[in-house]
């Protein structure tokens, strides 16, 4: 069995912070809203399925649990429009860069190396996988 692995030593990454990172089109939000709409289309008849056939006590208290419901319907889209503004992503020769995030900021990049891909995260790990199906991960300054 000959052994074809070889160890390529990685002096330094591109610096992300130097990249322009662009917009993603604003057509991109209809498809985020329209997946919001279709899980409460769906969510919303079954919760009045089940109130209506009185599968549980739910009558006392189905005005405030459709009230729920549609607060968290709002919350929702509201995070997912705002959240929009906060994709970007940025392409270059070997690899695809993007942020997103409200509240947890992530910047990620997804690197092309001789037909494998890494991927690297905020939290200092690069997983690399190649089309063979070998995978490993490693941690940059940071033990697991």
């Amino acid at each position: 069995m000959t052994d074809s692995f070889q160890n390529i030593s990685v002096t330094s990454f591109p610096d992300i912070t130097q990249i322009e990172f662009k917009s993603i089109h604003k057509r991109y939000l209809k498809v985020l809203l329209i997946n919001v709409f279709l899980v409460f289309l769906v969510v919303f008849p079954m919760l009045f399925f089940v109130d209506k056939k009185g599968f549980f006590e739910l009558s006392r208290n189905s005005i405030w649990i459709y009230l729920a419901l549609f607060l968290v319907f709002i919350a929702v889209l509201s995070i997912k429009t705002i959240g929009f503004k906060k994709r970007k992503y940025a392409i270059r020769e070997k690899d695809v860069s993007y942020k997103n995030g409200i509240f947890f900021r992530t910047e990620g990049t997804l690197i092309d190396i001789d037909n494998a891909t890494a991927q690297t995260s905020g939290d200092h790990t690069i997983d690399i996988n190649d089309i063979s199906g070998a995978s490993a991960r490693f941690s940059v300054g940071k033990a697991f």
